[in-house]
């Protein structure tokens, strides 16, 4: 698969600001200080605890990079995007070990996040193989870590929907509702900003009709049965309009609502509701 990209300073100011959370002011690792000699370097292992899949090895190696101030060596055994089983070292990194254990809990805090969110995300890539959708992620982000968990749903082999409120118009209930209608609210959309993307969420056969002949080329299909979609799709698929499934989907009803013919399948729960995927750091022995 194309391994999905991460924009380093995000990736350092987002570590910088965990790391700030643990480490308090004036900065310190009281345990960590107290207890380890100033110059001992040890080597550790960031291990899987679980199965799944990996995400944000990048991030942790640049938790390490911060804490060490770029003593520590950081090798990457396995690339995100890729299944592990139990029990598999994910990397290996050396450095001081008092900047090892300082950076410990965020590094597998953060990797564990993103780990969990990949994992999630590539059960429902893997429940829609063979049909032609594909599984998009929300705004139901975690504040603050936002283009994590959007990356870590790419090296699931999900597809963003839109990163936030600037770069895509989305026009929902309450903008229906405030400007009078969809026709009204698209064209007040289009006037206002004629070069961003407009979505428009319908909830009924004939409001999808009335977005397509507004204009709009692509409409979020909120909470409608695989029967209703699969009307939609006959009625406005096909010649430029894209159509999103979403609401209260899940694993079990995923292919039925692929089969409708639908293009994607939205899905909250990849960013809002993942567990994490178990992950450790070991020192290794001697």
């Amino acid at each position: 698969m194309t391994q999905p990209v991460l924009d380093l300073a995000e990736v350092q100011r987002i570590v910088l600001t965990a790391l700030a959370e643990d480490l308090g002011e004036p900065p310190r690792d009281v345990t960590s200080e107290a207890t380890i000699p100033a110059g001992q370097v040890d080597t550790a292992e960031l291990v899987a605890r679980a199965d799944g899949v990996v995400a944000g090895l990048l991030v942790a190696a640049e938790v390490f990079a911060v804490t060490s101030t770029g003593a520590a060596t950081f090798e990457a055994v396995v690339s995100d995007g890729d299944r592990v089983r139990r029990g598999d070292v994910l990397a290996v990194v050396t450095g001081p070990t008092r900047a090892l254990l300082t950076a410990e809990r965020t590094a597998l805090n953060l990797i564990s996040r993103m780990s969990g969110v990949a994992t999630h995300t590539r059960k429902w890539a893997d429940q829609l193989a063979g049909t032609t959708a594909t599984v998009l992620d929300t705004r139901k982000t975690t504040p603050g870590l936002r283009s994590l968990e959007k990356y870590a749903v790419r090296a699931g082999g999900g597809t963003n929907k839109r990163m936030g409120l600037y770069d895509v118009a989305m026009i929902k209930d309450n903008h229906k509702l405030a400007a009078g209608s969809i026709t009204a609210a698209y064209r007040l959309v289009r006037e206002s900003f004629p070069d961003v993307a407009v979505q428009v969420e319908v909830t009924t056969l004939a409001e999808a009709r009335e977005a397509v002949a507004a204009g709009a080329t692509f409409l979020l299909c909120d909470n409608m049965t695989p029967e209703l979609l699969t009307e939609v799709v006959a009625a406005v698929g096909g010649s430029g309009v894209e159509l999103e499934a979403t609401g209260n989907l899940t694993l079990e009803t995923a292919a039925a609502y692929a089969a409708t013919g639908v293009d994607y399948l939205s899905v909250g729960g990849l960013t809002h509701s993942s567990p994490i995927l178990d992950i450790a750091l070991d020192l290794r022995a001697g």
